[in-house]
């Protein structure tokens, strides 16, 4: 029976946290927090996984289930040590998860975007990509193996995540003896800092105690410098996800045989060829205008991330509801929003063409509903008019960019 999905409001949620982070930071004179560019591209990040993760969460739920059933290894019954034994063991499973995400290239190619932010806010928590749900929700099969039921595990999960949230501030410092039993803010500081001392320590994400155990610790001492050791030098939403799978490519392309490649792909990030990313950046990404951006630039930004917002909102809520076409045209329309975002920020003139697919997706959309191609040929016609008879591009590209207009 379908039912409305009311972890929906997970995302006002978010947002409220987020602006009561900001208002504090404005209030202790912390401004510098916030980076209004950075902020955009990690949240546009956090939503694309919202809404892909939509499509394959029920997936991943009915795999726990399948291993259950038919691997567990122990039956175990549902009591309250059970609970804390399924919450120690979550974590012991993050902690490895979470570590050889940053020991092992294909690996940290997944969890790098959570990293590559020089800010470190509420809204640096949602730079989880959907590379990363997928890789992290085949790690929590171990639990469904062992013998947890999958109920329990979804429901430790739910938990388990909502605490990590929390742990990505600056507005918090040092909790005294609970930083010797949980990862506080101030340690996870630590673990998002590029600062050398820092690096590959604290990946627990609950608990202190496995990097204790397994000699990973550190605490804050010095004042964190947040970001890649070598920063991204892009706001672009595709490059974000795909730049470091990128990196692995070309690294295997200057090594022969199967064995060197190998070594690449599940070597150590600290290994690979620094040179690359310069080198494909000047490559794949052209030139882009260093302009002061006006006050109407970032309203119509604005205007991109609250549509974005809302629909996803309104999107999750009904999921159940929606039938495929009515899915399929509202994450397309999302997704190139999104990536609308990143090449705004870029300042990429292609975005007029970006404007063009988003109509066209809304007028497929309709024609669908109203069983006529009709309006989807006509707006092909338009805009092709619109654009072979007058300057369109050049007005479109002056009104968002030229902050003199």
């Amino acid at each position: 029976m379908n039912e409305l999905n009311y972890l929906a409001f997970g995302i006002p949620a978010f947002f409220l946290f987020v602006i009561l982070e900001f208002i504090a930071a404005q209030q202790k004179g912390k401004k510098h927090i916030f980076k209004y560019d950075s902020s955009v591209a990690n949240i546009s990040i956090g939503l694309a996984e919202r809404l892909l993760n939509l499509f394959i969460s029920a997936s991943f739920y009915r795999l726990f289930y399948y291993v259950y059933t038919h691997f567990a290894l122990f039956n175990i019954s549902n009591t309250w040590p059970v609970w804390i034994a399924l919450l120690l063991a979550t974590d012991l499973v993050w902690y490895w998860y979470h570590r050889l995400g940053h020991e092992i290239n294909i690996l940290w190619g997944a969890h790098i975007v959570h990293h590559q932010s020089d800010e470190f806010n509420y809204t640096v928590s949602a730079r989880i990509t959907t590379f990363q749900a997928l890789i992290r929700n085949l790690f929590w099969c171990i639990l469904p193996f062992i013998g947890f039921h999958p109920a329990l595990v979804i429901t430790i999960l739910l938990i388990h995540g909502a605490y990590s949230f929390f742990t990505h501030t600056q507005l918090i410092g040092k909790l005294g003896w609970l930083e010797y039993i949980f990862i506080t803010p101030s340690l996870h500081r630590v673990h998002h800092a590029s600062n050398e001392h820092y690096l590959n320590k604290n990946y627990g994400d609950l608990f202190v105690f496995w990097d204790k155990l397994f000699g990973t610790y550190a605490k804050e001492e010095e004042e964190p410098k947040y970001g890649l050791t070598h920063p991204l030098n892009s706001y672009s939403f595709m490059w974000q996800h795909f730049h470091y799978f990128l990196e692995i490519a070309e690294a295997c392309t200057r090594v022969n045989g199967l064995a060197g490649k190998l070594r690449i792909i599940f070597g150590r990030p600290e290994d690979m060829d620094q040179d690359i990313r310069p080198e494909l950046e000047k490559k794949y990404l052209p030139y882009k205008r260093k302009d002061q951006t006006s006050q109407k630039f970032r309203v119509y930004l604005n205007i991109q991330i609250g549509v974005c917002v809302t629909l996803l909102f309104i999107f999750t809520l009904v999921y159940n509801y929606l039938s495929i076409p009515d899915k399929v045209f509202g994450a397309l329309f999302i997704i190139i929003t999104l990536i609308n975002c990143g090449a705004l920020l870029e300042q990429r003139r292609w975005i007029y063409y970006l404007e063009f697919a988003r109509l066209l997706i809304v007028a497929g959309y309709l024609s669908i509903l109203w069983d006529t191609y009709s309006l989807l040929i006509t707006a092909l016609l338009l805009l092709f008019v619109l654009d072979a008879t007058t300057p369109a591009q050049r007005w479109y590209i002056r009104l968002l960019y030229d902050p003199d207009n």
